[in-house]
């Protein structure tokens, strides 16, 4: 799902500003590694309000945002050359970082579903206020997969992918009802919740407060929780103390030139 919190990335050529200037990014940066993986030259300048490691999708968005620019760059930002070659973002963002599903919705808005080679918006009518609860921790997402087992229950899995198959039912039919039950995870909330006690604490007290559904965001620590356009400011006002909250929209459009 991508959300309304938007980054913006840029070459730096002659008519950089200060501002942009001070906001360079080095080679390793994941922005810079993306950009010259498709044959970008020079330096990136980044201005991202995406927090790093609170598990809401930074390094997919950079991924993505750094690609597009090595695009935006080849083809001199003539705006159609650059929608012909977007779909190459895809399989450069998947292969740095390892999922496809962050990558996809930055590179596309909306709901995606993705299995990492094909990407697609799930349509809804829903236009929910999603708040975004943030710790003051953060979480290494690589150390968060090596805490996950090998192998699951026959009987967690079959779970998971029914409740799958019910979320993407329940976005299309804008069945309210459905979403919380659909949200529900037997494979690496609880795992993951282990180490982030606050993040459980703050998923209950959303539900608690009469979300539609929440969930650990990425591998955490931050919880996401869909309210009723209007409703968003009342449920964070109910969240834990000890982190901080923001409440922003679905993005609906994706990965842009602008300039």
């Amino acid at each position: 799902m991508a959300l309304s919190i938007t980054a913006e990335i840029g070459v730096i050529d002659d008519a950089t500003d200060a501002d942009e200037l001070a906001k360079g990014v080095d080679v390793h940066h994941p922005a810079s590694v993306a950009f010259r993986r498709m044959g970008g030259l020079g330096t990136l300048w980044v201005r991202s309000p995406i927090p790093m490691g609170r598990g809401l999708g930074y390094s997919g968005a950079m991924a993505v945002g750094g690609a597009a620019a090595g695009i935006a760059q080849a083809v001199r930002g003539d705006a159609g050359a650059f929608a012909a070659r977007i779909g190459e973002v895809l399989a450069v963002a998947t292969a740095l970082e390892r999922h496809a599903d962050n990558a996809a919705a930055s590179l596309l808005g909306g709901i995606v579903v993705t299995d990492g080679e094909q990407a697609i918006n799930v349509e809804t009518s829903l236009r929910p206020d999603v708040v975004v609860w943030i710790p003051p921790s953060t979480t290494s997402t690589n150390a968060s997969r090596t805490a996950l087992p090998q192998s699951v229950p026959f009987q967690d899995a079959t779970f998971n992918v029914g409740r799958t198959a019910l979320l993407v039912a329940a976005l299309a039919a804008g069945d309210v009802a459905a979403l919380e039950a659909a949200t529900q995870d037997r494979l690496h909330q609880e795992i993951r919740f282990t180490q982030a006690e606050s993040s459980r604490v703050a998923l209950a007290s959303g539900i608690a407060a009469g979300a539609w559904c929440g969930w650990l965001s990425g591998s955490g620590p931050t919880i996401a929780l869909l309210t009723a356009a209007g409703d968003g400011t009342r449920v964070a006002s109910a969240l834990p103390a000890d982190g901080r909250t923001n409440v922003v929209g679905i993005e609906w459009s994706g990965v842009s030139l602008t300039g």
